[in-house]
């Protein structure tokens, strides 16, 4: 009976093991295999981080955004990531409330930046330029926070401000499917486009 009993536990133990090999063979192996050779082959660009390339250069990912403070450069919005800006391993916001002392200290200070570096800009200044997105991570900005930003950027690079604006309306993405979202600007790349305007 103890033997039965014994012989009983090795075979459970054996299925258990097997079916774990097995497990681990096509969840750990085979799947993530074939999803990523169906990924390169039909998506090949998200596949790889969907990165901006130029002359052999990486540039940035059109998924993640970079701190650009330079005034002849348009900005995106704020990151909440620490202890650098966009950075993609420490990806969160800044979790405050509407209420929160330390949200109001945040948007006035970058309020006062922003009209330091264009005093003569009297419009309302758009909300996605003084807070954070919810992932810290976000490259877009809205085409109102673009458009804002485009008399400092023609000043600061000479030129008129209808070309920037132009550029802005060129670099515009619409909804998503037509109907997600809002019109936003991708900063990253009107940023490359400004660089590569004679």
């Amino acid at each position: 009976m103890a033997e039965q009993r014994l012989l009983s536990i090795r075979r459970l133990l054996l299925n258990a093991i097997i079916l774990l090999g097995v497990m681990v063979l096509l969840t750990g192996i085979i799947y993530p295999l074939f999803i990523t050779i169906v990924a390169q082959a039909v998506f090949p660009g998200q596949a790889n981080g969907s990165l901006i390339e130029d002359e052999g250069k990486y540039l940035g990912s059109e998924l993640i955004g970079q701190q650009f403070d330079r005034e002849g450069y348009f900005w995106g919005r704020p990151s909440a990531t620490e202890p650098s800006p966009y950075n993609g391993s420490a990806s969160t916001g800044s979790n405050y409330g509407p209420t929160n002392a330390g949200l109001l200290v945040d948007v006035r200070k970058r309020i006062e930046a922003l009209k330091k570096s264009d005093p003569e800009n009297v419009r309302p200044i758009p909300v996605d330029l003084v807070t954070y997105s919810a992932s810290g991570l976000d490259p877009h900005i809205s085409q109102a926070a673009a458009l804002y930003q485009v008399p400092r950027v023609a000043r600061e690079r000479h030129m008129s401000e209808e070309k920037i604006q132009e550029m802005v309306n060129r670099f515009t993405e619409g909804r998503q499917f037509g109907f997600l979202g809002e019109p936003r600007v991708n900063v990253l790349k009107l940023n490359i486009a400004l660089d590569q305007t004679k």
